[in-house]
């Protein structure tokens, strides 16, 4: 029935407690594939494309002032983060795979709730596993939930596992 599952996965022992589930369904539904995800956020600095130079002249002619060195605005997550995103998940991926379960990882750039709902839609996943803080009320409002903002937005069906220790109503 669900032969592709994605579990976002964000490296806290929070979002791992929906692993359990993952691998129940997966081995009961005869899953073909498990694909791990994980999100970076998009960080932007600044890199230097070009330096401009003086032209030495042996006359004394003014010269303009020299040109603002010219910046472009280049992704810097692609370097650190997504690589200690993507040794995590194949931490992750490893031990699913030693319990009989096919799994691979990817790791996103953006926004975590859009782009999970991207991806999910782009795989031609059947079901979206993950864990939630159970958080309601004024911390949900002031923290977001990122597993809220994917059911919303999702056409995908999805399986919410609350987190350990969650008190009902807070």
């Amino acid at each position: 029935m669900y032969e592709k599952i994605v579990v976002p996965l964000d490296g806290s022992k929070l979002a791992e407690c929906v692993l359990p589930y993952v691998e129940e369904l997966a081995k009961g539904c005869g899953t073909k594939e498990v694909i791990l995800v994980s999100v970076t956020e998009r960080i932007v600095g600044n890199l230097p494309l070009t330096r401009h130079t003086q032209p030495i002249t042996p006359l004394p002619i003014p010269t303009p002032a020299p040109a603002p060195e010219a910046v472009t605005k280049v992704p810097v997550a692609v370097g650190k983060k997504q690589r200690q995103a993507q040794r995590y998940l194949s931490r992750i991926a490893k031990r699913l795979e030693g319990k009989g379960i096919k799994a691979r990882c990817e790791v996103l750039l953006g926004n975590p709730a859009e782009e999970i709902t991207i991806f999910t839609e782009q795989s031609g996943a059947d079901l979206i596993t993950m864990a939630s803080h159970g958080r309601s009320g004024p911390s949900r409002w002031a923290y977001g939930s990122v597993a809220d903002k994917v059911f919303r937005s999702s056409c995908t069906p999805i399986l919410m596992v609350r987190a350990p220790g969650c008190i009902p109503g807070i």
